[in-house]
């Protein structure tokens, strides 16, 4: 199962079918009113039998909506395409009871057609497009007279109105109606959609730089504070080893906690120089095989427990690219997921063309548990009993500014699936600041 760490735009299927539940109430409740109305009050002679099955089979339809509307089940496309089709096909017979096509109230079929436009695809809204324009041509000759709506003609009226230019102008303008709608406002929805995504996507990106420069901020300052202890660890480590000369284990003791305390100062020292080739913007050119060879030294060298398979082959074009130094940070990052999740049997895969680099690690852990999906990659939430909950966070936030991403997958019987894939543009993504 697929994991996606970046939270999707928001779709509204379930409230487009709610509003679709408001307006078919609406209707029926006129459709009721009107029928009765016609039914106590007037001397109209109509099916009211049949116009009162196709009523009730509207509100039993409407009536389970409501129902299926309380199962947590997501509404799709072809569902909500079900239910226009429904309303149209109920349409088409009232109006074929009630004067067919020279009935004021035809032009309705505009309503499911907007909806579908706004809400559906462009196949499913030409589909109830057509549907509408079918169901208006067929009423123009198949229909039960209602002399009300046509006292010229009588009860002996034709059931013909290629006679009548005003009905054959109603027709051509629903016609023309129905096509404009649908080509223009399905753009028009098509285009507003797009414009949500973009800004959904931009308010994500805005707040994952905000919480990027608090951790840079914190882990800048925090850099800074340790340069003066880690001084002075060395200093009284130094004086410690002249001063104590026995035992020898306290000696080798006091050289790991040198060799440590170095290393520290060494980090330091190159996390200054990485900042400073950022700031300036010049990263040279390197092969991807030397990147990825050295990514996974680098990592070697930082988990000497955990046994793992590369697989990469030998044929593989040899390319150029100049890599952000965040980027191979992010790779051991997720590296490390993978260790501490199981250290044994790790499998990396990585493949790269002119187009990309993708990274395929599959570890045998426990995977990750699904009620946790939704908060992964969040800033300070960790799956693991150590660690801060940045690893994750820094990587997905450090690929997705160069064009990145990282999916995670549930591994079978057990164990986690992570894969990366990295654009291998030309150029240097904009802002590397």
């Amino acid at each position: 199962m697929l994991l996606h760490l970046r939270p999707l735009p928001l779709a509204t299927p379930k409230q487009h079918l709610r509003h679709l539940i408001i307006i078919r109430a609406v209707v029926l409740l006129c459709l009721y009113s009107g029928t009765a109305l016609s039914y106590f009050f007037t001397a109209v002679h109509l099916p009211f039998g049949f116009i009162l099955v196709i009523l009730v089979f509207l509100s039993a339809t409407n009536l389970l909506t409501v129902l299926r509307l309380k199962l947590q089940l997501p509404v799709t496309d072809t569902e909500f395409f079900a239910q226009l089709l429904i309303d149209v096909i109920c349409l088409s017979f009232l109006f074929y009871c009630s004067g067919g096509a020279n009935n004021p109230f035809v032009f309705y079929f505009l309503v499911p057609i907007c909806i579908s436009a706004a809400t559906l695809s462009r196949s499913y809204t030409w589909s109830i497009t057509l549907l509408c324009i079918g169901s208006y041509t067929l009423l123009l000759f198949f229909f039960v007279p209602l002399p009300v709506l046509s006292p010229e003609h009588g009860h002996h009226a034709e059931n013909t109105y290629f006679t009548d230019l005003h009905v054959l102008g109603m027709w051509a303008n629903f016609f023309i109606s129905a096509i404009l709608i649908t080509y223009f406002v399905v753009r028009m929805a098509q285009d507003l959609r797009h414009q949500d995504q973009l800004l959904t996507q931009r308010r994500e990106d805005q707040l994952r730089d905000e919480q990027l420069m608090a951790v840079a901020t914190l882990a800048a300052g925090t850099a800074h504070e340790m340069g003066t202890p880690l001084s002075t660890m060395k200093i009284l480590l130094n004086e410690m080893r002249v001063e104590y000369k026995e035992p020898l284990t306290l000696q080798e003791d006091l050289q790991t906690l040198t060799a440590q305390v170095e290393d520290c100062a060494d980090t330091l020292h190159r996390l200054a120089e990485k900042a400073e080739q950022t700031k300036t913007g010049d990263f040279s050119e390197q092969s991807v095989r030397s990147f990825c060879h050295a990514t996974i030294e680098r990592w070697q060298i930082i988990r000497p427990e955990a046994t793992f398979e590369i697989e990469m082959d030998d044929e593989l074009p040899d390319i150029f690219f100049a890599f952000h130094p965040t980027i191979a940070q992010s790779i051991i990052n997720l590296l490390n997921n993978a260790a501490d999740a199981n250290c044994i049997d790790i499998v990396i895969q990585i493949h790269w063309s002119k187009r990309a680099l993708t990274w395929r690690i599959e570890d045998n852990g426990p995977g990750v548990p699904l009620e946790l999906a939704d908060q992964l990659g969040q800033a300070f939430f960790s799956t693991k009993g150590k660690g801060l909950g940045l690893g994750l966070f820094l990587s997905q936030a450090t690929l997705s500014r160069y064009g990145g991403e990282v999916r995670l997958y549930n591994r079978k019987p057990k164990g986690t699936v992570t894969e990366l894939v990295l654009p291998l543009s030309k150029h240097l993504p904009v802002g590397n600041d």
